[in-house]
């Protein structure tokens, strides 16, 4: 495969928020890919004219030449906002139009017209005040494009996967269950041996109370759930280890040894993470049929046309998309 031909979508997410900025920046540069942004033209346009950026903006064509994206210039397939936006005002009118653009991007990778998706940060509550349903990018992509969705996070030296994502806390402990947690686990592992190209994942599995428990003293999920579920995935040939304490599993030695750190909730593993790459981190979908990655940080209203976002997270997540491509094509 040669370098210019992979195609990128990108969804801008929140239009209101700093997606279109981050977006408008990466047109800024030369890309290893060609760039196709689903948004609203003429939002991106009034964008760039706030934040003074001189860029040149045309429609995309579908099945038009692959070509890697030029300095100054941004394809966009467009799909219309339904009322002007202006940066920081989030408004549910264009709620629709954003889950719009996910869905033709989504599609579009179902389809074969792209090679992967990277998702801008939406804003749910905004979705939601529209009326509309909406629990996260990961859930409504898996009812677009099917798939079983498990949430990894990736940032150089560390990869985190998720066993529940947004829960609190108080739901978590009944969440994990053995077949939850094992799907998770062999969805993770599969998806490292065949698009991350690690022929036999290693696996480090935290456990869910302090201490993995202290032999049932502090909780009994590592005794009667996670231990028996890591036994039996060992013993169908997966390199699993755990439970680990999660105080102890992130320690430079361990992580040496280790592929993905396996975490049963959101900030069990997330805050070791960001504090490691925030704005160099990646929020990468498994268990989908098309590649997903997305930005690591929400949509950041009081930023939006101010010329201050860093585009770094949504650039990593566009690099991460092209070699997760490069890696599956060989």
């Amino acid at each position: 495969m040669s370098r210019a031909a992979v195609r990128i979508v990108l969804t801008p997410g929140e239009p209101a928020g700093i997606g279109p900025d981050l977006c408008l920046e990466l047109a800024g540069a030369d890309q290893a890919a060609q760039m196709v942004v689903a948004g609203d033209p003429e939002a991106l346009g009034a964008r760039a004219r706030q934040l003074g950026r001189e860029i040149r903006f045309r429609e995309y064509v579908p099945g038009e030449p692959l070509r890697a994206s030029r300095s100054g210039e941004l394809a966009v397939l467009p799909v219309p906002l339904a009322r002007q936006v202006a940066g920081g005002r989030p408004d549910p009118a264009n709620a629709a139009a954003v889950l719009e653009s996910l869905r033709r991007a989504a599609r579009g990778c179902l389809e074969g017209e792209f090679d992967a998706l990277v998702t801008g940060p939406v804003n749910k509550a905004v979705i939601n005040r529209a009326g509309i349903a909406f629990s996260g990018h990961t859930e409504f992509l898996a009812e677009v494009v099917g798939g079983e969705p498990v949430m990894m996070l990736a940032a150089p030296g560390l990869r985190v996967v998720l066993v529940t994502t947004h829960l609190p806390l108080r739901a978590v402990p009944d969440a994990i269950t053995a077949d939850r947690l094992g799907r998770v686990i062999r969805i993770a592992a599969r998806d490292l041996r065949e698009r991350f190209g690690i022929g036999q994942p290693r696996l480090a599995v935290c456990g869910l109370n302090p201490h993995a428990g202290e032999d049932g003293h502090l909780g009994t999920e590592e005794r009667d759930i996670i231990g028996p579920t890591l036994e039996t995935l060992r013993s169908r040939g997966l390199d699993v280890r755990g439970p680990l304490p999660a105080d102890t599993a992130f320690t430079p030695p361990r992580l040496e040894q280790t592929d993905a750190v396996v975490t049963m909730y959101h900030d069990q593993g997330l805050p070791v993470l960001k504090h490691l790459g925030f704005g160099r981190a990646v929020n990468i979908t498994l268990g989908l049929p098309i590649i997903r990655t997305s930005v690591d940080h929400g949509t950041a209203f009081d930023l939006a046309g101010s010329g201050r976002a860093d585009a770094g997270s949504l650039r990593a997540a566009l690099d991460q998309a092209v070699t997760l491509v490069r890696a599956g094509s060989r």
